[in-house]
């Protein structure tokens, strides 16, 4: 808590340990699973990832390890050192998402019984992370999308522990064909996660996955932005080929891209898409996207001097704080900021955003 607001994080990190997969993994899967290479790579099939991150980057997030989470990491980012950090940051609850779980079944041509493996040996660590303080620390499991059936399966399985969201990456995915969120080969999950109450976290990462800068660039700096271009594309994804229409309970968070893009992203798409190209998508898309997006989505903010428009915009009632804790591009006193962010809209909506909205994506409102 900081002054009278209560925090939800909607998007914070655990720090899994390098070789828990490793550990893990049956003999038959381990063969022919992605391997580590030092702390940060892994490689398969000769896909790298982190595909764009150099040396010299690996070092400045150390200086800032170091700076701002040196008696966490000293802790080896145990369940414990999370708590003690929100308690520093002023966090009450996080749900939490994975760091090189992000990555690690990433890959294109990916054997789907490796994914599922690796998916399931995470989802199990993070709930026994979580059972340290079960009212403070919220396991969002993931799902591996390399097989549709694989993911049903997870998602029941989680569903039965309790859980109201589950993470997926926004890329396609690529073993026979190219899949994106969107594909038809996706509707029996999206059936499975609407029936049984269950949320999306749409969260990029690293990985070998396709993204929008492949081809053009090979810098983090510049890879970076795939955060935002792949959030926008996966809310194209669902919108276009008919998932929201078809299941107007299903929810969806949009995270880790900022909010700024948002209102630019359904201008256009009302504005000028649906205008002028909608006939073509009218049995998927029957109203105006942002109408879907005000039904069924959410989408993260930072410190962004815009939010006030946003509101006016989207409405207070789509928005969430997301601290990212501990990954390089977070701040650690995002937290502290945001709340000085009271003057750009009124208090009543920053706790909304802070507490009443993350509390109904995740299902405990």
């Amino acid at each position: 808590m900081i002054k009278e607001y209560q925090i939800i994080d909607a998007d914070g990190h655990v720090v899994e340990p390098s070789d828990l997969w490793e550990q893990h993994l049956p003999a038959d899967l381990a063969a022919v699973a992605p391997q580590r290479r030092g702390e940060h790579h892994w490689f398969y099939n000769g896909q790298k990832v982190p595909p764009t991150m150099t040396d010299i980057l690996h070092e400045e997030f150390k200086r800032r390890e170091e700076k701002n989470y040196k008696a966490e990491r000293d802790a080896k980012w145990s369940p414990k050192s999370q708590v003690e950090a929100m308690d520093r940051l002023g966090l009450d609850i996080s749900y939490l998402y994975p760091s090189k779980g992000l990555q690690l079944w990433a890959f294109r041509n990916m054997n789907p019984a490796v994914a599922a493996a690796l998916v399931r040996i995470y989802n199990d660590w993070l709930f026994e992370f979580c059972s340290y303080n079960p009212k403070r620390l919220k396991a969002v499991p993931g799902l591996s999308l390399h097989d549709p059936k694989d993911a049903i399966a997870e998602l029941k399985r989680v569903a039965a522990m309790g859980v109201k969201a589950v993470f997926v990456r926004p890329n396609p995915i690529v073993n026979e064909t190219m899949r994106t969120l969107g594909d038809p080969a996706y509707e029996p999950l999206w059936t499975e996660a609407e029936r049984l109450g269950i949320s999306f976290g749409i969260h990029e990462g690293g990985g070998a996955l396709p993204r929008v800068t492949d081809g053009r660039f090979t810098s983090q700096f510049a890879c970076h932005t795939n955060h935002v271009f792949e959030q926008m594309l996966a809310f194209l994804a669902v919108l276009e080929s008919g998932v929201l229409e078809r299941h107007p309970a299903l929810q969806f968070a949009f995270l880790e891209a900022g909010c700024g893009w948002l209102p630019f992203w359904l201008w256009r798409l009302d504005e000028i898409e649906y205008k002028t190209n909608g006939l073509q998508v009218a049995a998927n898309v029957k109203m105006k996207p942002s109408q879907y997006f005000r039904r069924q989505c959410y989408v993260s903010m930072e410190v962004e001097p815009y939010l006030g428009s946003l509101v006016d915009y989207i409405g207070e009632d789509r928005i969430l704080f997301a601290s990212d804790y501990p990954h390089p591009d977070h701040d650690p006193d995002m937290a502290a900021q945001i709340v000085e962010m009271e003057s750009l809209v009124s208090k009543p909506v920053l706790s909304k955003i802070l507490f009443d909205n993350p509390r109904r994506f995740y299902g405990e409102a």
